[in-house]
């Protein structure tokens, strides 16, 4: 499916949003060192790719990714 560049980019960001969150709620991290984890990351790297496919993936499929990439 083709998706247009800011119909993929909406995606990955509702998608980043949703782990940002997640990583404070559940990890306790003030917003800066979610937004640290989350851009440094290699998921993030992957969902910046189109091709990976990534961003039509649920954000919960995509921070379970995340959360083991932190440990």
């Amino acid at each position: 499916m083709n998706v247009s560049q800011a119909e993929f980019q909406n995606m990955k960001e509702e998608i980043v949003k949703d782990m940002i969150s997640r990583l404070m709620e559940q990890r306790g991290l003030t917003m800066q060192q979610a937004f640290d984890a989350v851009y440094t990351s290699r998921i993030f790297e992957k969902l910046s790719n189109p091709k990976t496919g990534l961003y039509f993936q649920s954000s919960g499929y995509v921070y379970s990714y995340l959360e083991e990439e932190l440990g």
